[in-house]
């Protein structure tokens, strides 16, 4: 297996003021119910490092169009990318969109092309952002979440800095490539062997998100200081689970709706 290239990617960690919480509106636009409401938002308890498995969350388009990571062939991501860096409450609540300056690219113009890479959109629709628009994956995960964890991530630019160095440096596709998961149509993997693979290599028990039997997501959970701890939610998958080989769709084919939508986490 040709493991992945660790860009130079190097940030100070910046510390920002005290967290507060504005309204979230929902994929659609409109305002939803929070798991914690405005009221109820406080400082968060550790981070979630959601890296995703692009063949099983592609399996949920049926069209393509120029900016997703399913559309693009040969050049498809076959590794784990990143899903989101999420701050998240011990009650198995979380903060969403807390106070803080609104999305802009050019903050982050110099990490464009790794991110395109390691933490593209899988998705032909725009996500909703925190300020009643829509736009960029980049801009849905830095408004709901990134403002929440400015306490430790800091600014805009070290927040994706921060997420892509513990992405790197925990590399969950070698890891389970290494211990023989690798992509196949017609393999079936225990869950609990991926579980053990992921014990073994970083001292922690990870949450494992499958979708019809395939696995979609890997959790890593971490303390505000970035050392590992176990995460809250118990993994969803069924006993044997599928690592499924990429099927790009037809990039030729016009944009269209997704059975399930936009990203939305």
């Amino acid at each position: 297996m040709t493991s992945l290239s660790i860009p130079m990617i190097l940030a100070s960690v910046l510390f920002a003021g005290l967290l507060t919480a504005v309204e979230v509106n929902g994929d659609n636009g409109a305002a939803v119910e929070l798991v914690a409401t405005v009221a109820e938002q406080r400082e968060f308890d550790y981070f979630a490092l959601a890296v995703q498995w692009p063949p099983t969350y592609c399996s949920k388009s049926t069209k393509c169009c120029d900016q997703s990571g399913c559309c693009r062939g040969e050049d498809s991501p076959t590794w784990f990318t990143i899903h989101g860096l999420w701050p998240d409450y011990n009650d198995g609540s979380w903060p969403s969109c807390c106070s803080g300056p609104a999305f802009d690219e050019t903050e982050i113009s110099s990490l464009l092309n790794v991110l395109d890479k390691y933490w593209p959109t899988l998705s032909c629709s725009k996500t909703s952002t925190c300020h009643n628009k829509k736009g960029l994956f980049w801009a849905h995960e830095w408004e709901k979440h990134g403002t929440c964890s400015s306490a430790v991530t800091g600014d805009e630019y070290s927040y994706f800095v921060t997420a892509l160095n513990l992405y790197f440096k925990y590399n969950v596709t070698e890891v389970l490539f290494d211990a023989g998961y690798v992509p196949s149509n017609s393999e079936m993997y225990p869950s609990g062997g991926i579980i053990a693979a992921i014990e073994n290599a970083f001292h922690t028990t990870p949450q494992l998100v499958c979708l019809k039997g395939a696995l979609e997501e890997v959790r890593l959970c971490l303390t505000k200081d970035f050392k590992f701890r176990d995460c809250v939610a118990a993994s969803d998958c069924p006993e044997y689970v599928s690592l499924p080989a990429f099927a790009s769709l037809d990039a030729t084919k016009p944009a269209g709706r997704l059975i399930s939508g936009a990203e939305s986490s």
